[in-house]
């Protein structure tokens, strides 16, 4: 009776073994996300290829900018005693909107003066970024490839998806942040 007792006891202690976490009933794969990056990528290197034609056609030079869209000073001013805008400074601009066919999308007029708040505020990335290398008095025409523009989504009004634009920007004022 005491060799069964042990020999339960020895059985129950072993043979309990930790619960086995649960599994996943299905496995993602990263399929979707690859086929997705695969599309984006194609998409940007047309978008690009486009744009640089459409540059070569024209008079002007056009800089490109390290963050992956290019712009020429309509007016620019070359004294250092103004500055560009660093975080927090507000920026008083106007600007218009067009497709890269030249086909006006928004108007200065239709959107007004503009004040945005450096890097605190939404505005899309090319504009921001755009903003960042312009002084007071300045106009630039920038080209921007849709995912620096309004991306896959649109403004959900004029502006459709994947749609690369060209923006007039003028500086209006940059009060510095205090």
């Amino acid at each position: 009776m005491h060799k069964l007792l042990i020999f339960a006891l020895a059985l129950t202690v072993l043979g309990c073994k930790t619960p086995e976490p649960r599994r996943p009933v299905s496995v993602k794969s990263g399929s979707f996300i690859n086929a997705s990056v695969e599309r984006n990528k194609k998409l940007n290197a047309k978008e690009h290829a486009t744009i640089e034609n459409l540059l070569k056609q024209q008079e002007q030079d056009y800089l490109a900018s390290d963050s992956g869209f290019w712009y020429y000073y309509n007016t620019k001013i070359e004294a250092d005693t103004l500055a560009t805008p660093d975080f927090g400074d507000l920026v008083n601009y106007n600007y218009n909107v067009k497709a890269l066919n030249g086909k006006l999308i928004y108007s200065a007029e239709e959107l007004r003066t503009q004040n945005y708040a450096m890097d605190k505020e939404e505005l899309f990335t090319g504009l921001r970024e755009g903003l960042k290398l312009m002084k007071t008095g300045e106009t630039v025409t920038f080209y921007f490839p849709s995912q620096k523009a309004y991306g896959y989504y649109g403004d959900n009004n004029k502006i459709g998806s994947n749609m690369p634009l060209v923006c007039e920007v003028t500086v209006n004022s940059i009060t510095q942040n205090e």
